[in-house]
């Protein structure tokens, strides 16, 4: 997993710091050139060869990763086997599992309108299984409950947080990434990797995203099904909006209906590309007809390709 940022922890890790210093992982012995510190020096290396040699070590710091996902109700289409929600989850379980095959630590935020969940970041492998249950199987309050001040909160381990900023909700309620983002400034105090996944069926996000990005690094992706890209000529339907409840009757047998929705919905996706390629920020689309391994793939290995530029 690359990251765009510098990795600052406190621990160890398997990613190698661009921090200065002595570090404390040995890397090899070298000879002994004039300047180097004496307490370097390795003795046993010396006596054996007749000449002075010195420890090298390289720092390393462990990597952070937060994964935001939106859990509102748009993310529960699906017109194939999986809905959007799955496929977030299929996609935190991929990130959770890697962080923790090397060591690194792993967050959770569920989101909505508001912040429904956000479990601190941790090590290990059962760790990693309940951020990916959670992802799946966590369900939206649908009654109000008065906030609870954030130095009472921090004291757990984690909390589930309805009603954010003193605000009731429903499952309904529109979704609200710039308050996510803003979420995550007040509890990620060190810099973090952070993948948020979502739909972005909202609006006014884009300079939280940008503000966010100063300090962490993050990553927007995008999940699409199919029927959101290209309507199937099916005749006249009823659709409902999931997070605000109209409803609405379309003609899908209208060849130029479904082109000018065709066209609509393939630049909206450019236009998220554009906003966020020029806020600097990362961009990965997932469609849910493909594989959701194969963007993030390719993802990684053009941040390595740019990364050795």
């Amino acid at each position: 997993m690359r990251t765009g940022r510098q990795v600052a922890d406190v621990l160890a890790g398997q990613y190698v710091s661009v921090f200065k210093g002595r570090g404390i992982e040995f890397d090899e012995v070298r000879p002994y050139v004039p300047g180097d510190e004496v307490r370097t020096i390795d003795w046993k290396v010396t006596a054996r060869l007749g000449t002075p040699y010195v420890k090298r070590f390289v720092e390393e710091r462990q990597l952070t990763l937060m994964l935001m996902a939106d859990i509102s109700a748009s993310q529960d289409f699906g017109s194939l086997t999986r809905s959007k929600r799955e496929a977030a989850a299929e996609l935190c379980a991929l990130l959770a599992f890697s962080a923790t095959f090397n060591n690194d630590k792993v967050g959770l935020t569920l989101f909505h309108g508001g912040i429904e969940q956000y479990i601190p970041a941790r090590k290990g492998q059962k760790h990693a299984l309940r951020v990916v249950r959670e992802v799946l199987t966590h369900e939206t309050r649908l009654d109000a409950v008065p906030a609870v001040p954030p130095r009472i909160l921090r004291r757990r381990r984690w909390w589930t947080w309805p009603a954010w900023r003193g605000r009731a909700r429903s499952r309904r309620q529109a979704t609200n990434i710039g308050g996510a983002m803003e979420f995550l400034m007040s509890v990620s105090k060190r810099r973090a990797v952070c993948f948020v996944v979502s739909d972005f069926l909202d609006d006014g996000y884009l300079r939280a995203m940008k503000m966010a990005n100063r300090k962490h690094d993050v990553i927007a992706v995008l999940l699409t099904d199919p029927r959101e890209l290209a309507l199937a000529p099916v005749g006249l339907v009823s659709v409902e909006d999931p997070e605000t409840g109209q409803t609405t009757e379309i003609d899908t047998s209208s060849a130029a209906y479904r082109a000018a929705f065709d066209r609509a919905a393939a630049d909206r996706v450019a236009e998220l590309e554009y906003a966020f390629r020029s806020a600097r920020i990362d961009f990965i689309h997932i469609d849910l007809s493909g594989s959701v391994v194969d963007p993030l793939a390719r993802f990684f290995r053009m941040r390595e390709k740019r990364r050795q530029r």
